[in-house]
């Protein structure tokens, strides 16, 4: 590592040579269940992700649960974005934690990280339980909290306590690509400045 950019890196910062993004049930049918949040938000917060990772060239994983049921396919915007992660994605029967599955935990070591920046469409079932395994098989893990929702208060609460006390780490969308990009003088961060803008409140307002 330079000199110059040990001037702006924390002591085990995440970034886009030791992370993985992991995105976890974005489903038509499941973003329904959010009422803490507008799954509108949620779901443009984990596209915001994915669009950051599709750009710093990092791995992702993807799962969905019974796709062929009530929760629906994966949304059409991640679909887009990431098709090679869309393909591969691990196409859980059942199993409510992601990391239960060999495929899903198996997909995430094979990339040979050992920092995961995870999003679950919903935090008290799709989040709460992978997240936690995760950091209990050694990984580190830094969930993004306004890239989903709960259908009810009680219920985000006590997941995010939940999570924090396994060790979890919670961060935001804006707070997580603004670490992984650390210069936006680069041409990565030209291009991801420019997409948070556009999702910022005062950018909305003028349109």
């Amino acid at each position: 590592m330079s000199d110059s950019k040990k001037d702006y890196m924390m002591k085990g910062q995440f970034t886009a040579e030791n992370s993985v993004l992991v995105l976890v049930d974005y489903q038509v049918g499941t973003m329904q269940l959010i009422r803490t949040s507008s799954s509108d938000v949620c779901l443009r917060n984990a596209v915001t992700l994915a669009t950051a990772a599709k750009t710093l060239n990092m791995p992702v994983v993807l799962t969905s649960s019974q796709e062929d049921r009530i929760q629906g396919p994966i949304s059409p915007a991640l679909q887009k974005i990431l098709p090679d992660a869309y393909k591969a994605r691990v196409k859980r029967q059942g199993i409510v934690n992601a990391w239960g599955d060999p495929n899903f935990s198996g997909a995430i070591a094979a990339t040979g990280r050992k920092n995961i920046i995870m999003g679950g469409v919903t935090t008290d079932i799709c989040l709460v339980f992978p997240s936690i395994s995760a950091v209990q098989e050694g990984y580190n893990v830094l969930a993004v909290m306004d890239a989903g929702g709960s259908s009810y208060e009680a219920q985000e609460e006590m997941a995010q306590r939940r999570m924090m006390h396994g060790g979890v780490v919670l961060t935001t969308t804006n707070t997580m690509v603004a670490e992984l990009v650390q210069n936006w003088a680069t041409p990565a961060g030209m291009q991801l400045i420019q997409l948070l803008l556009g999702s910022a409140p005062m950018m909305q307002q003028a349109g």
